[in-house]
């Protein structure tokens, strides 16, 4: 990784730190979903053909965006953590950086089941990988277990923003 990119990925690390960013260390195999919220919904589980490469709690926020009077989706921004350590940044695209080797994977939606009370369980499918390492082979990604995230209720300002705090397992899976 480039010094320049070492020093990015740094920053966005501390910029979420200072913001009270942080996680509790879960660990990173098992059954994806794991946290003891239960089964996955079938509606988002992950096709056969794939196995789990790792599960990793985050700590993030969505950020929401006043347009036209109403909050619309701007962009995730979490710290994904591996045995209490950095691992792996989540940000808009969406796109997970492992903040060790530079490897990414964008992904899209392809299906999502509601939580109350917070944003929706997703089963995101890999649209782009770059670079060899931890995230290059990815196939699907599972957000689980959500807390909090939502758009606030209510009426705002134009061009107004707002970060709400939000927690989630991100399961990975590889080909095989």
């Amino acid at each position: 990784m480039s010094r320049v990119r070492r020093f990015t990925v740094g920053l966005a690390v501390a910029a979420l730190a200072a913001v009270g960013v942080g996680a509790a260390a879960v660990p990173a195999t098992g059954s994806p979903g794991g946290g003891g919220a239960g089964r996955v919904p079938e509606v988002i589980r992950v096709p056969a053909g794939n196995r789990p490469l790792a599960v990793m709690p985050a700590r993030g926020v969505q950020t929401y965006q006043c347009t036209a009077g109403a909050w619309t989706f701007l962009q995730p921004d979490a710290i994904l953590r591996h045995r209490g350590q950095a691992t792996v940044l989540h940000t808009r695209g969406p796109v997970w950086t492992s903040t060790r080797d530079g490897s990414s994977v964008t992904a899209a939606a392809q299906a999502s089941s509601p939580v109350d009370g917070a944003i929706p369980q997703l089963l995101l499918r890999a649209t782009a990988n770059r670079g060899p390492g931890l995230l290059a082979g990815v196939t699907y990604i599972q957000r689980l277990n959500t807390t909090g995230g939502l758009a606030p209720a209510g009426p705002c300002t134009e061009a107004a923003t707002v970060s709400v705090p939000y927690t989630a397992d991100y399961a990975f899976w590889v080909a095989g």
